[in-house]
């Protein structure tokens, strides 16, 4: 770890110099520092053991991730395969272990195979295949992921039950992925300061070809350091399905920025030959802390994204301005730097513990708002549908003076689970949440029912945790009343196409369920292909034009959301509503004004801002203590053009 602890050159003396030099020769320390001080004066939440250990836990699985990363950056080359490693080693491990009876230790050592298969295929394609590190890497990243849906059929599979318990708890209060967190730190450490690879790692990072002219086997040191990329790959996927309590084969998709964001705020630069262990851990630390004090501190989930790309920036920043101020490496294996090190971590432990016990004075006595606080947990924000769940709940909210709070998962099923954490250590008094995947979603849910805070389930349920109640249309039955419209629409006889959505995910498999059953009852129906389009209108173009050119002949289309069949429209053009007639599901704005023109046959509405309303509702129920249905059926309606100017959505 001393070989890229940075000296700093001689400098005019004085105390302002000494401490302009101690805070650009440690710029992540710095900006963590700056982060976990600003988010304790801005939050009273922020500084609660619980809170901590979950910035703890939600910086583990990017941290052990980024460990892996640092390897390869050091050297410089990139990995952008490790999000897809993760969650390929996950889902052997599950699909091994659960559904085909093997010993689970067996089945672990499957998993971590697959990383190290993974990684010296990328070493291999770099070191004799000639291909740069991102189109290698970017190739697996395909691959895995691929794999890791061809496996699992699209769907999550349940998690053994003896490894599931890395997503627990030791003596009910600490967790154990940030224990696996510290022990692959560590480990990371050694192997970049005490090994043979590791200074080998740092030589051909440096300058390859001096490292190849004094000897180093440079292509089987690159074998190496990727194949140990991939190890550590494994380890953070296995640890991710443990808190998830399942394997998912969308888990970690965009996980590899983070990693590689981590390292980079870290110090490490992307040209190769500096980087460390410790440093990777900050840079992992800071991203978790401020993703948690923008949750707590009910920052638009819109804007998160720009704030957090904004830190990342300076963090970086002030990296290249510490650089440019003249600082140097420290050569490898000399010893001059730990004690400075660590008597930095040091004071900067001593600083930063002094100052957030000052500003703790700020939120004591401070009385809690009178109003009830709600927080509501979206699967994403990035389709209209959930965007009329927000709507709908927002204004309820505002005519019951709720106080509510709304985070956006972007589809991530890890994301939602740290913001439901976020929601329960900050002692919310209920909380609504629409799962990313409804297994994924019981670990966190049966964290907040520990808690005793009420949890309405919308939209979707959640399986292996007691919520209060569910608000929701019934999938499967909406599914099958597309299948029906569609075959009534045909004459009970005809060609058709159906644009799935995004695998893995419960309204996926759920609206599947339903046009498949629907349609049995329409034997004269035959369905032409069945393709995944991811509920996104671009994706749904994309796909339908590739289906229109092996099948021209199409009579009708089925869509799993109102957004993938107006992609199918536009793919259409003036055969929509007229040769071939589409179906969609959900009653957006867009896709009822589609069937007010008469490009999109029907939509099966499920009336989105209702959703949000009766969950608000039933949330405040609960919270008072009022008995409420377990199930609230909102009810789906076909709507078509002779019943579209009625609908109120």
């Amino acid at each position: 770890m001393a070989a890229d602890t940075l000296k700093s050159t001689t400098g005019a003396g004085g105390g302002a110099a000494a401490v302009r030099r101690l805070l650009l020769d440690n710029g992540a320390l710095t900006a963590l520092i700056v982060l976990v001080i600003a988010m304790s004066a801005l939050s009273g939440d922020f500084l609660t053991t619980d809170n901590l250990l979950n910035v703890g836990v939600q910086a583990a699985v990017t941290a052990i991730l980024a460990f892996g990363v640092t390897f390869v950056i050091v050297s410089a080359g990139i990995d952008l395969s490790v999000g897809s490693v993760a969650a390929l080693s996950a889902t052997v491990l599950a699909w091994s272990a659960t559904s085909h009876g093997v010993p689970v230790v067996l089945a672990v050592v499957l998993a971590v195979a697959t990383g190290i298969a993974a990684g010296l295929v990328n070493g291999f394609l770099i070191a004799y295949g000639k291909l740069p590190p991102f189109i290698a890497t970017l190739a697996m990243l395909s691959v895995a992921r691929g794999l890791s849906l061809v496996i699992s059929e699209g769907s999550p599979i349940a998690f053994p039950d003896s490894v599931s318990h890395l997503g627990d708890t030791l003596g009910g209060w600490l967790p154990v992925p940030v224990l696996v967190m510290v022990v692959m730190g560590l480990i990371a450490a050694f192997v970049l300061g005490r090994t043979y690879i590791g200074r080998s790692m740092y030589a051909i990072g440096g300058n390859e070809e001096a490292a190849r002219l004094s000897g180093l086997r440079v292509k089987k040191q690159k074998l190496a350091i990727y194949a140990l990329s991939g190890v550590f790959a494994a380890a953070a996927g296995i640890v991710l399905a443990s808190r998830l309590s399942s394997a998912q084969p969308q888990a970690a998709d965009g996980y590899e920025l983070d990693a590689i964001a981590a390292v980079v705020i870290g110090g490490a630069s992307l040209a190769g030959g500096t980087g460390k262990a410790s440093g990777t851990l900050i840079g992992a630390l800071i991203l978790a802390v401020l993703r948690n004090g923008l949750n707590l501190l009910s920052v638009s989930a819109f804007w998160q994204q720009v704030v957090i790309g904004v830190v990342i920036a300076l963090a970086v920043l002030l990296d290249t301005v510490r650089r440019k101020a003249g600082a140097t490496p420290v050569a490898a294996g000399t010893g001059g730097g730990k004690g400075r090190q660590a008597a930095t971590y040091g004071l900067a432990a001593v600083v930063t513990v002094a100052v957030v016990g000052a500003t703790s004075f700020l939120h004591n006595g401070s009385s809690s708002t009178a109003n009830p606080k709600v927080g509501l947990a979206l699967s994403t924000l990035n389709n209209p549908f959930f965007v009329q769940i927000q709507s709908g709940a927002k204004a309820e909210a505002k005519k019951l003076g709720v106080d509510l709070t709304v985070t956006d998962a972007q589809n991530d099923a890890s994301q939602q689970a740290n913001q439901l954490q976020n929601f329960t250590s900050s002692g919310y008094d209920a909380i609504v949440v629409n799962p990313v995947d409804s297994d994924a979603a019981g670990p966190a849910v049966r964290a907040a029912d520990k808690a005793e805070i009420p949890v309405v389930a919308v939209d979707r349920g959640v399986n292996k945790a007691a919520t209060d109640t569910l608000v929701a249309s019934d999938n499967v039955a909406g599914g099958e009343l597309a299948a029906k419209t569609v075959a009534e629409k045909l004459g009970g006889t005809g060609k058709i196409v159906i644009l799935q959505g995004q695998a893995g995910t419960s309204a996926a498999r759920e609206r599947a369920e339903g046009f498949a059953k629907g349609l049995k009852a329409y034997p004269g129906i035959r369905v032409l292909a069945q393709q995944p389009a991811d509920f996104d209108r671009t994706k749904g173009l994309d796909v339908m034009s590739n289906l229109l050119q092996a099948h021209p002949d199409v009579q009708g289309v089925i869509a799993a959301n109102d957004e993938m069949a107006l992609g199918a429209i536009k793919a259409l053009g003036s055969k929509a509503g007229r040769s071939v007639q589409v179906v969609g599901f959900d009653g957006t704005p867009d896709g009822l004004t589609a069937v007010g023109n008469g490009t999109l046959y029907a939509s099966v509405a499920q009336q989105p801002s209702e959703l949000g309303r009766i969950a608000v509702d039933n949330a405040l129920e609960a919270l008072r203590g009022k008995k409420v249905a377990e199930t609230v059926k909102v009810p789906v309606k076909v709507v078509t053009k002779e019943n579209v100017a009625g609908f109120g959505g």
